[in-house]
């Protein structure tokens, strides 16, 4: 691909230094359809990004754009902070008939704010009322957001030293196979919370990724995630699945903890709740939990309407037969694991491992700059893949759930080359 030099100057000189995706892919974007963009020159590239995950049903989605377009064409309302509308109706019992009773999940829905974090936030904050505890805990390599107390239960050291003031109230724990299986299951943690001399104080909640996305596409064991479930259940602690990017579909199921047959105390959403990269999110919760004073915890961007719509449509036209969609997924995941078997055997020297679910896969290297390097030379090759983990060492694959088996072979055989390129 023959790149010309973009025109970067106003990002350069005027936005701020914090911005990242852009300089990992130095173009200008100008149009994006399904799995496809395309910059202001007419480049084409495979989008195997998807928004970091709020494009699950890809760019433009054109059901959920004719929706998004008929509500606006008749001056539906567009900001309601949480007034009752229309739209939020409609999605708020599309919720309940296509995903929460075809599960039998109780859950009461809390509009937070427009973003995961705000989620997050909500239901820390949530449980230390319902416990009158103080303590939350994590897990190793875990990432819940940006905002202090999201950050407080976030493992990336570099994104936890940007607060700027002591984040608190937060321990963290080793996730499933932290030691590789040389340590029992919770033996620290269930040690720490019998001995009344560990200095740990009783937690109101434990927070957890299914499959941990920004921290390594680590995948958490069924057997894990139900030995964590009884753990809370003993302890009197509630547990709070953070399904950000990993809900909506991602990992097969609408929910990613429905294989380990599991049901949270908490669960955030947020991400591709909305369906079209619109601001929205969740926190779902027990009835009983649901002790919020009337405007106890609000925000002027927590009924994003035109993302109720967006959502709403996509709920009827993917998750009717949530089993399609499930299967789809599932059978689009083996085509990418048969795709990183095909790499790793290709270098057996250099991959240090491939694993995932769904359409979440991640790419490690022994090398843990090489991640990196292949995902520049992918950029260059018109793919577009990001990398994950501590240090940054997973090349991690997260297409649009709605990407065509010809566009992952496409993908899978610019990333071959590109592993191929960057020895």
């Amino acid at each position: 691909m023959t790149i010309t030099q973009p025109d970067l100057s106003v990002f350069e000189t005027l936005e701020s230094e914090v911005r990242s995706y852009c300089r990992a892919w130095p173009t200008v974007f100008d149009r994006a359809q399904g799995s496809l963009m395309y910059d202001e020159d007419g480049h084409r590239y495979l989008d195997f990004f998807a928004g970091a995950g709020s494009l699950n049903y890809g760019h433009n989605n054109p059901v959920l754009k004719r929706a998004l377009i008929d509500y606006l064409l008749r001056d539906g309302v567009t900001h309601g902070l949480d007034m009752s509308t229309v739209a939020k109706r409609a999605f708020l019992r599309t919720f309940q008939d296509l995903v929460l009773r075809p599960r039998d999940l109780p859950y009461k829905v809390m509009f937070p704010g427009p973003t995961g974090t705000n989620a997050v936030e909500a239901a820390l904050k949530l449980a230390r009322k319902v416990k009158g505890r103080e303590a939350i805990v994590s897990f190793t390599n875990a990432f819940h957001g940006m905002s202090l107390g999201s950050l407080a239960v976030t493992g990336n050291a570099f994104k936890r030293a940007g607060a700027g003031v002591p984040l608190v109230h937060g321990t963290p724990m080793p996730f499933d196979n932290y030691f590789e299986g040389t340590v029992p299951d919770f033996l620290w943690f269930e040690r720490l919370l019998e001995d009344q001399g560990s200095g740990l104080n009783k937690p109101a909640a434990v927070i957890v990724e299914t499959v941990q996305g920004e921290g390594g596409i680590n995948v958490a064991r069924p057997e894990w995630l139900r030995a964590l479930k009884e753990l809370c259940e003993r302890q009197d602690m509630l547990l709070i699945v953070d399904d950000i990017q990993m809900g909506c579909g991602r990992t097969g199921a609408f929910f990613s903890f429905e294989e380990a047959g599991i049901v949270p105390d908490i669960v955030t959403v947020s991400k591709s709740i909305s369906g079209y990269g619109l601001p929205l999110s969740l926190c779902l919760f027990r009835p009983e939990l649901d002790v919020w004073e009337p405007g106890e915890h609000n925000g002027t961007f927590r009924g994003n309407n035109p993302a109720f719509v967006t959502a709403t449509a996509a709920l009827e036209t993917y998750w009717t037969d949530g089993s399609a969609m499930e299967k789809q997924t599932r059978a689009r995941g083996e085509q990418i694991e048969e795709g990183l078997i095909s790499i790793t055997e290709e270098n057996l020297a250099d991959v240090k491992e491939y694993r995932g679910r769904g359409l979440v896969w991640g790419l490690e290297f022994h090398d843990k700059e090489r991640a990196g390097r292949v995902a520049r030379r992918a950029f260059d090759l018109g793919l577009l893949i990001e990398t994950s983990g501590p240090e940054s060492e997973v090349v991690k694959l997260l297409p649009a759930l709605t990407v065509t088996p010809e566009e992952l072979d496409e993908g899978l055989s610019v990333l071959a080359r590109a592993v191929r390129e960057t020895v």
